[in-house]
């Protein structure tokens, strides 16, 4: 076994790396870039080396500095996480020319099955049913209009070297291949430092299910089951689960079986994934072998029992595998969730900023549920542009697929995030949703359930009264505090603009709201808030509930799960005045093209006096290694253009203004 091991990654897969070599009783060495001087891994770690500037191509994917790094540290092996070079053969045998172990598969499998173009190759002569496609490289956009027109619309145009949802764009029509080849290759060549590509049949509504793998250096390999990765936008997934709700036994036996073929005909070594995509039918597909340790790798953790980590360690270091096929089973259902520094009520778009205020739900055991956060940030983080924009992963294990979505569900309700936006909402929303509880799953989900984009849901019954009862409770608090004597019993409560008579009383340490209107009661207890507090957690009628808030000019903003609202506690007085404020009038932005987030300028698509139609490209901003295309919205002519090629912009900086 080794002593020393440096992990050439960063965030919350480092910090998870570290957590198992501790465990081992392993030393850590870590390398960083200029962007994670102060992290999380770089804390955690025995030593830390700086290998360059910001941009992954300057630190994180320069492999003469990590070798280098090995030799001043003395680690013995590297860990390459996911991403960055955990799927470069070449780096992997520079290492072992240099007596350094990569923590990963022999070079050969790497070559055979992680480049996406040669796997298909491979699959295809060993029998594999595989995805319709050009199994080549696409030379330009010519070539590439006339393959996607050989295959037929819709084609996915994909990076050879892809993964985690890099480099992929779905072309459903020609301009789209004109389009997104170019912003794929440049994708590639940011992420992966390879911007060879190739173009497969795009399978309308179909599920992504994907097997883990696990083999030894001495001809044993097994499989540790599926996951469902079916929740996924923009080809990136969101919400990952196993085992998956498609597949019976006799499903699950055959595709664990040709992942494993696959796996021996190679000589995998470690931890890998052979992805499929599935039809409702539960027929499959080869889709592709992801030659590394996967993001969604703690649910497969959770139902098995098997740190993958640990063994991906033992297996560079010789050992055998200390179990056979056998020897695992399935035990419960697990739930992750990506918690992504994104706005979902702006399209998703990319949203960076310093954390500052970070408190997720407490991890370990929850009643029969176990929950688990793994994490590279802490409070005080800044979420850089120049990375993923993950914060942490959210999983929960429980007996049952529905007791996990409901411990899912319950641990994200407590989950507190300010300084930046996030998805923790649409999650929320997504766990309460009847379809996915019913494990009705396809890649089309988000766009089938959201059609018009995310923004919010409307507070069920439930919500209202617990809105209510919250802001009242908190109304209550501070006026006690400030101005006792204005204290009492009725009140107006205003929930985004609907009225409702509330009277509030305390006593035998709970606080009851009785609606006038309909003359119920609901009484609110055990209540752990004091002001300044963003969570505010209590009973309501025997359900236990956290809800995040925070003071606003007027009332409180309330959000619990998925729905918000602006609330205000008034006395009746106050309400009859407040009726007679004049509504305040939005600023007028029509005639200018805004900056959706905060990111860099690779492109400005027009000049000054050129007339634009509405959808036509104005832009391409760049942020967290994805480009994002800027469209007109309206006709118009250009009157100024306030940014060029290279700048950094803000969030709602003003790109391009027509006259």
């Amino acid at each position: 076994m080794f002593s020393k091991i440096l992990i050439a990654n960063r965030g919350e897969i480092a910090v998870r790396i570290i957590k198992t070599c501790r465990r081992m009783g392993l030393a850590t060495a870590i390398v960083y870039s200029e962007a994670d001087a102060d992290s999380l891994a770089v804390e955690m770690a025995d030593e830390a080396v700086f290998i360059g500037a910001a941009p992954a191509a300057q630190s994180y994917l320069d492999s003469a500095k990590i070798i280098d790094a090995c030799r001043r540290t003395g680690a013995e092996a590297v860990h390459p996480g996911f991403g960055f070079l955990s799927e470069n053969a070449t780096f992997a045998r520079a290492l072992e020319a240099d007596g350094i172990v990569f923590i990963g598969p022999n070079p050969h499998a790497i070559e055979a099955m992680g480049d996406k173009i040669q796997s298909k190759k491979f699959a295809q002569k060993a029998g594999v049913s595989t995805v319709p496609g050009h199994v080549g490289e696409i030379e330009d956009v010519a070539h590439a209009l006339t393959i996607a027109g050989e295959i037929g619309y819709p084609v996915m145009i994909k990076a050879s070297a892809g993964g985690g949802g890099k480099g992929i764009r779905v072309a459903w029509k020609p301009r789209d291949v004109e389009e997104g080849l170019p912003a794929v290759r440049a994708e590639a060549k940011t992420s992966f430092g390879d911007d060879r590509i190739f173009i497969e049949k795009f399978i309308e509504s179909p599920r992504h299910v994907e097997i883990q793998v696990l083999g030894d250096k001495h001809g044993h390999v097994v499989h540790l089951f599926e996951r469902e990765c079916s929740i996924q936008r923009r080809n990136q997934k969101v919400i990952e689960e196993a085992p998956s709700p498609l597949l019976d036994a006799k499903t699950r036996k055959a595709m664990g079986e040709q992942a494993i073929a696959l796996a021996r005909a190679v000589g995998y070594d470690s931890a890998g994934t052979v992805e499929f995509v599935a039809g409702q039918d539960r027929s499959f597909f080869f889709l592709e072998m992801n030659t590394r340790l996967q993001v969604e790798h703690p649910v497969t953790e959770l139902i098995t029992g098997v740190d993958l980590v640990e063994q991906m360690i033992r297996v560079a270091a010789g050992e055998p595998l200390p179990f056979t096929q056998s020897d695992l089973k399935i035990s419960g259902w697990a739930i992750e969730s990506r918690i992504y520094a994104e706005d979902p009520y702006r399209g998703f778009l990319p949203s960076i900023g310093r954390l500052v205020r970070y408190h997720p739900p407490q991890e370990g055991e929850a009643g029969q549920a176990v929950v688990r956060n793994d994490a590279g940030v802490r409070e005080g983080d800044e979420i850089s542009i120049f990375y993923d924009p993950m914060i942490s992963k959210l999983s929960t294990w429980a007996p049952t697929r529905d007791a996990a979505i409901e411990a899912m569900g319950e641990a994200l309700e407590s989950f507190h995030i300010e300084g930046l936006g996030h998805n923790i909402p649409f999650l929320s929303a997504v766990m309460d949703q009847d379809r996915f509880r019913s494990g009705e799953l396809s890649t089309s989900y988000i766009a089938d359930e959201f059609p018009e984009g995310f923004h919010g849901v409307r507070p069920t019954a439930f919500q209202r009264d617990l809105m209510t009862a919250v802001a009242c409770a908190m109304h209550r608090t501070l006026t006690a505090r400030a101005a006792p004597q204005l204290l009492r019993q009725d009140w107006v409560v205003i929930e985004n603009g609907d009225k409702r008579l509330a009277r509030v009383a305390a006593g035998g340490g709970a606080l009851t709201v009785e609606f006038l209107e309909d003359a119920r009661t609901l009484r609110l207890e055990a209540v752990d808030w004091r002001p300044g507090r963003p969570t505010f957690s209590g009973i309501l009628d025997g359900r236990r509930f956290t809800a995040q808030v925070r003071p606003a000019a007027e009332g409180f903003v309330i959000r619990h799960r998925a729905a918000q609202a602006r609330v205000l506690v008034l006395s009746p007085r106050s309400a009859e005045l407040h009726e007679k404020l004049p509504p305040k009038m939005a600023a007028d932005t029509s005639k200018m093209v805004l900056s959706p987030m905060p990111g860099l300028v690779v492109s400005i698509d027009v000049r000054e006096g050129q007339e634009v139609r509405a959808g036509e490209a104005v832009a391409i901003i760049e942020a967290m290694k994805m480009q994002n295309i800027i469209r007109a919205e309206r006709d118009g002519v250009v009157k100024a253009v306030s940014a060029s090629a290279g700048d950094s912009v803000a969030a709602d900086e003003v790109l391009v203004e027509f006259a």
